[in-house]
């Protein structure tokens, strides 16, 4: 690690001293730390659409597993944002749907979405960039 990283990687890693105030948890981290993961954002906006099985989601989110995809379902369930709703047919049928707890948030989420991937392109390009400098 060059000299210039490593008094920054200290100074995060000392822990705060005995005296320090302590810091009211923070919302906004709180959300976005909801819905800010690599998938539940990704869920939330393929949701949007209407309800849709397990099987329409991993199809719908490329590069998921179905592993992650459960944790997040579960996560997001447990928060409020989704609803699991099984239907008693042979085999059961399992939808999920957000909640309108979702509704405020979703426009801003689609906006994101969409910012996203118009500026993939410029986002790689910066990376590149900068790789070539460092």
């Amino acid at each position: 690690m060059s000299q210039r990283h490593t008094v920054v990687t200290d100074q995060l890693a000392a822990p705060l001293p005995d005296d320090a105030p302590e810091i009211p948890d923070c919302p906004l981290r709180e959300v976005l730390a909801l819905i800010g993961d690599k998938w539940s954002a990704q869920v939330l906006v393929v949701l949007g659409d209407g309800p849709h099985r397990f099987t329409e989601l991993e199809r719908a989110i490329e590069g998921i597993s179905r592993r992650m995809l459960t944790l997040s379902l579960r996560n997001l369930e447990r928060n409020g944002l989704i609803t699991r709703t099984v239907h008693p047919d042979a085999p059961p049928r399992v939808e999920y749907a957000t909640t309108p707890l979702v509704d405020e948030i979703r426009e801003p989420l689609e906006a994101l979405a969409a910012w996203a991937d118009r500026n993939r392109p410029a986002i790689a390009a910066a990376r590149q960039a900068y790789d070539g400098r460092n």
